[in-house]
């Protein structure tokens, strides 16, 4: 499994400062953040990222997936096509796509349907250009917030195009046990996120509420030793996005990035070896 790391939390590197990240802490390479703002950006994907990516790779820093920006769902949009072909250019194999929102005044059926069809559209950019769309299951009010309705979206999709992007701490505050989130959708697995959460209640009334707080991993309520053994069982072979969207003082970032890697790391390693040997 390659564990890579998502540049979201770090917009202010430059790549040269990404390479010597990687380099000081041991991972593969990025999940990169092409967003405004950061050291590639879509407004110029088409120079930058060739670039930015050459300058990785003769580091030995591999670039495996891109995230474009959250609103970009749908192929049609303007820069939909030019960051593709950015991509192809790259050699960068992945691109993690925008979310579709849930209306609750709408059909559901209506809308996944609608959802469906972009897909459709993606699938022929991404064959075109030879990138695979990847879908995030985020909680919340979106499509594909878990496993089983992702499948709703990716069914008859073809998987060399169109792949699902698990996240364990997402699927833990919806509820859905990551080994059925892995079988249901094995076929089309393409990367997985990493971060820990915890559901705190916060009592409303006569009913309460869950606050959704991400934490250094470890700290949450992901079994991260049963996550990394239900995937080297299935031979998964990654990558994995280290996500980093903990909530701590900006003083200690630093040291918890280095332990975040460091767990993430073992986990990986213990799932090959003696899983008794890994702790949670």
């Amino acid at each position: 499994m390659h564990l890579i790391v998502f540049s979201k939390l770090l917009k202010e590197y430059s790549v040269p400062k990404l390479i010597a990240l990687a380099h000081s802490h041991g991972y593969d390479g990025y999940d990169l953040c092409v967003r405004p703002g950061y050291a590639v950006s879509p407004e110029d994907a088409g120079e930058t990222l060739p670039a930015a990516v050459a300058q990785m790779a003769v580091e030995g820093v591999a670039v495996l997936l891109v995230t474009g920006p959250t609103s970009l769902t749908d192929p049609r949009q303007p820069e939909a096509e030019s960051l593709l072909a950015a991509l192809a250019t790259s050699g960068v194999p992945r691109l993690k796509v925008g979310y579709f929102r849930f209306d609750r005044s709408r059909s559901y059926q209506e809308q996944v349907d609608s959802a469906r069809r972009t897909l459709e559209n993606w699938e022929i950019l991404g064959r075109i250009y030879g990138v695979q769309i990847c879908y995030h299951t985020h909680s919340g009010s979106y499509l594909g917030l878990n496993a089983a309705s992702l499948l709703h979206l990716l069914r008859d999709r073809d998987p060399a195009y169109i792949g699902a992007y698990l996240d364990p701490g997402h699927l833990a505050v919806n509820g859905e046990p990551f080994d059925q989130a892995l079988a249901m959708t094995r076929d089309y697995l393409s990367v997985l996120s990493l971060k820990d959460v915890q559901v705190e209640r916060v009592e409303a009334g006569a009913h309460g509420k869950g606050r959704v707080r991400w934490l250094p991993a470890g700290q949450g309520i992901v079994d991260w030793t049963s996550v990394f053994a239900d995937l080297n069982a299935a031979d998964f072979e990654g990558p994995a996005s280290i996500h980093c969207e903990y909530e701590v003082p900006a003083e200690g970032w630093a040291e918890t990035f280095g332990r975040e890697i460091a767990s993430f790391r073992r986990w990986n390693a213990g799932s090959k070896a003696d899983p008794e040997q890994s702790s949670q």
